[in-house]
């Protein structure tokens, strides 16, 4: 059975077993307390166990597998890293190496991120300097190993970040292949919402003996979100989502498309919101500075498409946005998990034109949410302060209309459309091929002269 956080006691970093300068590190950047999966999967770590952690995004695993892979690291060969870390998007890579760099650089050790959309030549540049750790997208980093510019031998810890988000978008077969390179014993940290289906499956293939932890939560949606869901019409959708953004101070604005996040994004700035669209269209370079902007809050509104959306982790969102509602429960879950990162607490606001009401409801049940959708006119007080309003429960769907049974005897046919009085069904004269007419479609001959 998998190990569940909810004791009130949580050790300190000290007494988890890291090394003094990783915990003077911890002080220094202002990181006092492990978050539950921190602390209960660091010290199996350090003892070199395989671990299997579930916990949701925001819930601090970087540093539950970061900090005992820079203690457990030691110097490495010249394209021949000790550790591994494999994590599904380039935005990723870059946060994962931003937040473990002071680690790194207070044991001596060196890492790198490597993902496609970025310079090969400065990626190999690096691994040819020397590189302890690695931290990549498996289609690059399969490319590097396919060119012999880096090999994975070596490697004796590896991690894999949000596995559940690498099997979605279908690297799996990657990630496999890269697993399977790697030579002698070795540690794997498997971290990721879900632990069932492939993941579990990866699991059993690559771990030995894991021990599993798994954050305790009654529903897997995050339990400090506040959620709203707002009626409106789809002419109406625009100044609506203007207001909200307007009212937060940094949101995430969620849309199906590239287009329609570009389209969306011109159009919030003309109602004054300054908002910037990140999508797989954009460049590598182009991605990083609308993130960096977004991050430093000098953009405060980004409009996001759901695959870009699997490398956006920022702390300090306070509003995610549903300008298109997601097309199921996961992809609900997922978008709004952008908020109420590290315990804080977030606001999710989703628009529903009058059409869109049968599929929010069947979301909702599946995501295990009963919520109204709340009617709303651009202008509305409540818009400046979503969370204030109680939305109440969904109501109840109108019981179906008791069918009455046909009295004995009546042998009248239900009147099945076409041409006629309405008392009885329309049908087409018979016509024989010899009149021309067409045993397939009962056609009559047209008249002469037409």
């Amino acid at each position: 059975m998998p190990a569940v956080a909810d004791a009130p006691e949580t050790p300190a970093f000290a007494n988890l077993g890291l090394a003094p300068e990783i915990v003077s590190t911890l002080d220094e950047l202002g990181i006092t307390a492990p978050f539950p999966i921190q602390a209960m999967t660091i010290a199996d770590a350090l003892a070199g166990r395989d671990v299997c952690g579930k916990a949701k995004t925001g819930s601090g695993k970087t540093l539950a597998f970061g900090l005992p892979v820079i203690q457990l690291t030691t110097t490495a060969r010249k394209r021949r890293p000790h550790a591994l870390i494999l994590v599904p998007t380039r935005e990723l890579a870059n946060q994962v190496a931003d937040e473990l760099t002071p680690f790194a650089a207070a044991r001596g050790l060196w890492l790198t991120a490597i993902y496609g959309g970025a310079s090969i030549v400065n990626q190999v540049r690096a691994l040819h300097a020397g590189v302890d750790i690695v931290i990549a997208t498996p289609g690059r980093l399969n490319d590097l190993i396919e060119r012999k510019e880096m090999s994975v031998a070596s490697v004796s810890m590896v991690v894999l970040d949000e596995a559940d988000q690498m099997a979605d978008m279908g690297f799996l077969p990657q990630v496999r292949q890269i697993l399977d390179r790697i030579e002698g014993e070795h540690q794997t940290l498997l971290f990721s919402a879900t632990l069932d289906g492939s993941i579990g499956e990866l699991s059993a293939r690559y771990q030995h003996d894991p021990v599993t932890h798994e954050v305790a939560s009654p529903t897997t949606s995050v339990e400090t979100l506040d959620q709203r869901f707002i009626g409106v019409d789809r002419m109406e959708k625009l100044p609506v989502a203007a207001e909200v953004c307007s009212a937060a101070r940094r949101s995430i604005v969620f849309v199906r498309t590239k287009h329609g996040a570009d389209r969306l994004a011109l159009q919030l700035s003309r109602y004054g919101v300054a908002a910037a669209p990140i999508h797989g269209g954009l460049n590598q370079n182009k991605r990083e500075r609308t993130l960096a902007r977004f991050a430093s809050g000098d953009t405060p509104v980004l409009v996001a498409t759901n695959v870009a959306a699997r490398g956006i982790h920022v702390d300090g969102v306070d509003t995610v946005l549903h300008f298109d509602i997601p097309e199921d429960a996961k992809t609900y879950l997922h978008r709004s998990g952008r908020t109420a990162r590290a315990g804080s607490e977030g606001l999710v606001v989703t628009l529903v034109a009058p059409d869109e009401a049968r599929e929010v409801r069947a979301f909702q049940k599946d995501a295990g949410i009963n919520l109204a959708i709340v009617p709303m006119k651009p202008g509305d007080e409540r818009l400046r302060d979503l969370a204030s309003f109680e939305p109440g429960p969904m109501p109840e769907a109108p019981a179906a209309k008791e069918h009455t049974p046909r009295a004995a005897g009546d042998q009248r046919r239900p009147f099945a459309g076409g041409r006629g009085n309405g008392r009885r069904p329309f049908r087409p004269r018979e016509v024989s091929p010899a009149e021309g007419g067409s045993r397939r479609h009962n056609r009559a001959p047209r008249p002469a002269g037409r």
